[in-house]
């Protein structure tokens, strides 16, 4: 047997080049290339964007509507009127009966006639005063818009001392209103005036603003995915969110009456109906928490969620009504900025899962 080892060889592969080799190969040169190349921006890239930046999900200012004189308007006056006629001649011959019976009689009725009137102008006096407030923060925000134009500092000037007098009574605002104090014999422009009131005076209010919303919005989502009927759940949103706007507008200094309060509502529900209000659905639901991660999570729960948002975007309608001054300075909040609040298991969940 031979145990000699087996020299070495080498064998040719079919369809096989010499690879070249390294020293021998030529350096590329530079070339240009004539398709230039576009970058996506941030704000844009489907991959990179926030829960900010969703469509739909960032509501646009709200504003009063325009007070006009109409026709149903004419007509509910004109009624108001005879109606208070017909009251007036009913109480008068009450009163006469009441004295052709007995004198004691007559006087009893005037008394309770003198004390309901005087009740009722103290309602009215104290209705159309929460108007004057309401109408008093509107012309105060357009004022700062235009101070904050203007190129004299007297109107910046004049505009800050308006809402030092405003927020006078907001124990929130001391430390914003002595730092104010401490630049009256400062040369400023009116702009850098009015940002500065804006940080010291609305910064605080505005963290309290948003501590009322998320608890408003928390409230809500957790009522309405327990809650066993769809009515307790209307009831409940109405309910919550009327307490919401009234909250905000005493957070900012104008304190409505009934009246005023009603008014707020309907500029609030004027502004939901004319942006469009977020889509009650699995498909925003995904959006918010992640595609796939909806359809494995209850469908009460998703509506909880919802509704949450909703009520969120309320409050950011009733700030941007109540609030003194427009954002210029500060940022504006939207709703992405409640979302990680409202959902913080299922964002988690989705970071997990990623």
């Amino acid at each position: 047997m031979n145990d000699r080892p087996r020299k070495p060889a080498a064998f040719p592969l079919p369809d096989d080049s010499p690879a070249e080799a390294p020293s021998a190969r030529k350096p590329r040169m530079p070339a240009t290339f004539d398709d230039a190349v576009t970058l996506t921006p941030d704000a844009e890239d489907p991959f990179i964007a926030t829960t900010a930046d969703l469509p739909g999900l960032t509501p646009p200012v709200a504003t009063p509507r325009r007070r006009r004189l109409t026709l149903g308007r004419i007509a509910a006056g004109a009624l108001g009127l005879l109606v208070s006629l017909a009251l007036g001649l009913w109480i008068d011959a009450l009163i006469r009966d009441l004295f052709s019976r007995n004198d004691w009689l007559g006087y009893l009725a005037v008394a309770a006639a003198g004390t309901a009137a005087l009740a009722l102008l103290a309602i009215v006096l104290r209705e159309l005063s929460g108007l004057r407030r309401l109408a008093a923060v509107q012309d105060l925000k357009q004022a700062v818009t235009e101070a904050a134009q203007a190129s004299s500092p007297a109107g910046g000037r004049a505009i800050v001392d308006r809402l030092v007098h405003l927020l006078a009574a907001r124990p929130q605002t001391a430390r914003g209103r002595a730092r104010l104090a401490e630049t009256t014999d400062e040369i400023i422009d009116s702009a850098h005036l009015v940002d500065l009131a804006e940080r010291e005076l609305m910064a605080p209010l505005d963290r309290e603003a948003r501590a009322l919303i998320l608890g408003a919005a928390k409230r809500v989502s957790i009522v309405t995915a327990v809650s066993p009927r769809a009515l307790i759940d209307l009831g409940y949103v109405l309910f919550e969110c009327s307490r919401l706007v009234r909250a905000m507008a005493e957070l900012y200094g104008a304190r409505p009456g009934r009246i005023g309060m009603l008014r707020l509502m309907r500029d609030v529900v004027a502004h939901l109906a004319v942006t469009g209000s977020i889509a009650m659905g699995d498909g925003l639901v995904q959006q918010v928490l992640g595609h796939g991660l909806a359809s494995k999570l209850s469908a009460r729960l998703g509506e909880g969620v919802v509704n949450g948002l909703m009520t969120a975007r309320i409050g950011i309608a009733a700030m941007d009504l109540c609030r003194p001054m427009p954002f210029r300075a500060l940022r504006r909040p939207g709703i992405g900025d409640f979302v990680s609040d409202l959902t913080p298991r299922g964002n988690a969940e989705l970071r997990d899962r990623a």
